[in-house]
């Protein structure tokens, strides 16, 4: 095996599925390691840190849900790449995954070729971008480098997701962007997010950052359009 290879984490508590998709991941050229349980898995991120987590949802004890949540809001991990493999389907179980940060979400049963593309494609997206300077608009500032908020000089928490959707339309100021291109661009959906989804996001935007809807900059809603940012 490689040793530069990326090193993925498999936690199911169904030892087939495991093998399954560990399997498939070897042979795919990826270092695979595996957790049958979420504490179990939480070890493994916090010794092993992997490049990518594959994550059951419904485990005995500590949860997908619990995991996810801890991988989230632990500076460590933040970022650290997530796909969901779930025997859960229903739109309510993949909007909870989407908003606790889960990159992508695949529904059992599953192709493990499909697995496969799947890693291959969010290990692509989470590569670094060359580094960006810190960008001022008005009260908010944004630094992409070190991911930080703040409005009139005081920090804002954002989650990952609230994060890249206002880092992108800080990237694209005056310009109008549909929620369909927003789930595109910002989620890169293969069409398990809804629309929803972004409409949710900008609200909690709003919430947080706090600025006056009056002045700018201000996300502003395009009636029967989308989304833009006003600087």
């Amino acid at each position: 095996m490689d040793p530069s290879a990326p090193r993925v984490l498999v936690v199911d508590d169904d030892e087939a599925v495991r093998t399954l998709a560990s399997w498939q991941l070897e042979s795919d050229g990826f270092a695979v390691d595996q957790a049958g349980d979420g504490a179990e898995a939480l070890t493994a991120i916090d010794v092993d840190r992997p490049d990518l987590v594959v994550l059951d949802l419904t485990m005995p004890g500590v949860g997908g849900l619990d995991v996810l949540r801890k991988v989230r809001t632990a500076a460590a991990t933040e970022t650290l790449p997530v796909i969901v493999l779930s025997g859960r389907s229903g739109e309510t179980d993949r909007i909870v995954g989407l908003d606790l940060g889960a990159d992508d979400y695949l529904v059992k049963p599953f192709s493990p070729g499909e697995l496969a593309a799947r890693v291959r494609s969010v290990l692509r997206r989470a590569r670094p971008a060359s580094p960006e300077p810190p960008v001022d608009s008005g009260p908010l500032a944004l630094d992409t480098v070190a991911r930080e908020i703040t409005v009139d000089g005081e920090p804002v928490e954002l989650t990952a997701r609230e994060f890249d959707l206002l880092a992108f339309l800080v990237a694209h100021p005056r310009q109008v962007f549909s929620r369909a291109q927003l789930l595109a661009q910002v989620w890169r959906s293969e069409g398990w997010q809804g629309e929803a989804t972004v409409t949710e996001h900008v609200h909690r935007l709003r919430q947080k950052l706090g600025l006056d809807p009056a002045a700018r900059p201000r996300i502003r809603t395009v009636r029967g359009v989308g989304y833009q940012l006003d600087p």
